[in-house]
């Protein structure tokens, strides 16, 4: 990979952050793992959610107790392939799935959220897989 390619990827914080015990320097990530990383964070964070970027995110949370019929399926792969578009400019999302595994996660709103992209420049092919509910949905009342 050439140094403009490399550059265009990017190098971030590693996420969750974590700390070099005996630098105390931040750990890095680059490349691929760097996007996915973001991934991770561009769907899981809600609207409004930073500061100066309140349109960044995809509001995943106000979906999580829906029943998760067709018309809310196109509306998560469209939520989630706006957030993408705009959010995240490194890679071409090829296909996004959003499936329920059982019926149960059907009622309860829970579902995964698969992404196959790929990084333009380098034919790589990727993919990422994003598995949505709240903890506090399984609890017995």
């Amino acid at each position: 990979m050439d140094n403009s390619f490399k550059s265009f990827l990017g190098t971030g914080w590693s996420f969750p952050p974590e700390f070099n015990p005996e630098s105390g320097a931040a750990e890095m990530v680059s490349g691929a793992e760097d996007i996915e990383q973001s991934l991770n964070i561009l769907l899981s964070t809600s609207l409004g959610e930073r500061v100066m970027q309140p349109r960044y995110g995809c509001d995943l949370n106000d979906y999580v107790f829906e029943a998760l019929n067709s018309s809310m399926i196109g509306y998560l792969k469209d939520r989630v392939s706006n957030a993408i578009l705009f959010y995240e400019p490194r890679i071409k999302a090829e296909r996004i799935e959003v499936t329920a595994s059982e019926s149960f996660d059907l009622i309860e709103g829970r579902f995964t959220i698969s992404v196959e992209y790929s990084i333009p420049g380098t034919n790589s092919r990727f993919n990422y897989v994003y598995d949505y509910y709240k903890n506090e949905a399984l609890k017995p009342i």
